[in-house]
């Protein structure tokens, strides 16, 4: 059975940084594209961002380029998000997602995504 796990959210201020990580057990990941995605209150749930299997490729949504980057051990069987500069409109649950793919096509779709964790909620006070 393959579970995702979510953990380092919490409460935060604005411009303050939060590493999340998504350890994943039941499988291994080296085969897995990666991605993150949040859910604001009251909003649907986004995409944020995504790593292939490798590593080689990455893309993010565009209010986070530049302060977000996404990462993956595959010898942990570990995703990680670093959130940098964070701002109130940060706050959300935060969900890492799975999927087996050996190609470098961008995964940006939640429907494309086999696997989720339950989440970690991260909050940004301003």
């Amino acid at each position: 059975q393959v579970q995702l796990v979510e953990s380092g959210g919490g409460l935060v201020q604005a411009g303050g940084s939060l590493r999340l990580s998504c350890a994943v057990s039941g499988c291994t990941i080296s085969n897995d594209a990666m991605g993150w995605f949040r859910q604001a209150p009251g909003k649907e749930r986004e995409f944020v961002a995504f790593i292939s299997r490798s590593g080689r490729a990455t893309d993010y949504t565009d209010s986070v380029k530049g302060r977000f980057t996404i990462s993956r051990d595959n010898a942990k069987n570990t995703a990680y998000l670093q959130m940098n500069s964070l701002d109130p409109e940060d706050t959300a649950v935060y969900y890492c997602a799975a999927r087996k793919d050996y190609t470098l096509v961008t995964r940006i779709r939640q429907y494309e995504y086999n696997y989720w964790g339950q989440g970690t909620q991260v909050t940004v006070s301003s």
